[in-house]
This record gives structure tokens, C-alpha cells and sequence, in this order.
């Protein structure tokens, strides 16, 4: 599809994520639901800290196999992604897939698929994506005081934010650890799609609120800091 003929609107989303870790609960995608690859006919499985992965993207390897999110197809109807601000958390990012830089965490395996309004793929796109490590804190000395909470690690570093250019099925991978939560703010990944380098959709990936709590309330780095403040619920669905 030719680039000139395309809003920001009318690039649409085929989204999926597979935790390193566990087979629990939906991905939701900024205000409506993302592909459910996870059969989740056990709610309980995975809740127990004997069933979680960790040591960050370290404890992820090339001879591990995750489920493909996409594996059963997207079907013919791609309903639209809603936009949202790049946000004062947005800085300098980098190309790579692993974009932990080595930080502790919940690993994760986050596969994105561009599309459009066709449900056919989109080579040769850009996706950034940057959130919050573990502790809360964004990384980058170039991104508001209000998400490093200016703290000198935090400025210092560069973690938990990447670039990928999608393959010729419009997919990119991603090697991260699962976002910790600030105060007013559901749990949630920021991305952006690039088309020709031009801007064309920008928006945020949800956890479902299950996920979330069972991260928070049960796995170290994450269980310190309490239950978070703001559930999808509370903030009117997934915003």
C-alpha cells in the first residue's frame, strides 16, 4: 500500500505478546483488545512464584521457543488502533531487539505485527517502543524529570527503549522485562509506527488488570513498592 494514501488512522494493528513466563491473561491494545494467544482455561496458572522466569532477558535464549501469537492467522477484519501522544517520556532510542540493557525483571518476548486496514502486512515500518522498568522509572536524560523522577541512573541509561524495522510479514520482535507501574498510570508499553520515516500512529499496549496484579503483588523488583494505584478499570477501560 502506498505510503501517500495512508492516514494515521488506516495503519491498524495485529498485536501479540509472549511472556517468557507464564500462560496468564490478554494483551490489550491502547482501546480495544489485542490477539489472545494464551488459552486461558487455567486463570490460576502461572500465578505462583515457582512459575515465573526471571533474571531478565538474560534467562531468554535462542534455543527457547515462545508461542507465536500470530500462529492461528489475524483474520480479515483489523479493527483500528486509537491514537494516543508520543508523551514526555519519549527520548532518543536505539536499534536493537533486546532492549533491557542488562536490567533485572520479568523477561518478555513482545512480538508486534503492523498491518493494514486489509489485514495485509506492512514491510519496512519502524516501531519504537520505550515504558517504565520494574521500579516505576523511565530511562534518558532527555525525557522529563516526571518519568526519571531525575534520578542519576535513570538519566544515565537508555534502558527499556528500542527501535525494530518490520520484516517482510510486518513483524518485529522485542526482548524487554515486564513494565513496573507509576503512580496515576495503568501498567502499559508506549509505541510508535513509522512509515518512511513519517509518524503514523502512535499509541500504548495494555497488560489485563489479572496480569498486572499477579506481577505486582507476588514477583521481587515488582512486590516492593505495594499494589499499584491505577487498574485499567480504574482508568475507564485500558487509558
Amino acid at each position: 500500500m502506498k505510503s501517500e494514501v495512508m492516514s494515521r488512522r488506516r495503519i491498524l494493528k495485529g498485536m501479540g505478546v509472549t511472556l517468557a513466563t507464564l500462560p496468564l491473561a490478554r494483551f490489550l491494545v491502547a482501546c480495544g483488545e489485542g490477539t489472545d494467544p494464551i488459552d486461558e482455561s487455567n486463570p490460576d496458572a502461572g500465578t505462583g512464584a515457582s512459575a515465573w522466569a526471571t533474571g531478565g532477558t538474560s534467562a531468554m535464549t535462542m534455543a527457547d521457543t515462545y508461542p507465536d501469537p500470530f500462529a492461528a492467522g489475524i483474520g480479515t477484519v483489523c479493527a483500528l488502533t486509537c491514537e494516543a501522544t508520543l508523551g514526555p517520556c519519549y527520548a532518543t532510542t536505539i536499534e536493537r531487539q533486546d532492549i533491557s540493557e542488562g536490567e533485572n525483571g520479568l523477561p518478555v518476548r513482545l512480538a508486534l505485527l503492523v498491518v493494514n486496514e486489509n489485514c495485509e502486512p506492512i514491510p519496512n515500518a519502524t516501531v519504537d517502543i520505550w515504558h517504565a522498568g520494574p521500579a516505576g522509572l523511565y530511562s534518558g536524560e532527555d525525557a522529563s524529570d516526571f518519568c526519571t523522577s531525575g534520578d542519576a541512573e535513570a538519566r544515565a541509561a537508555r534502558w527499556f527503549r528500542g527501535v525494530q524495522t518490520t520484516d517482510a510479514q510486518g513483524r518485529v520482535n522485542f526482548d524487554t522485562c515486564f513494565p513496573g507501574w507509576y503512580s496515576s498510570r495503568t501498567i502499559h508499553i508506549h509505541f510508535t509506527v513509522r512509515v518512511d520515516g513519517a509518524e503514523f500512529v502512535t499509541s500504548q499496549l495494555f497488560f489485563d488488570d489479572a496480569l498486572s496484579d499477579a506481577v505486582v503483588n507476588t514477583q521481587p523488583l515488582y512486590d516492593a513498592r505495594g499494589a499499584r494505584d491505577t487498574t485499567n478499570q480504574m482508568a475507564g477501560g485500558t487509558h
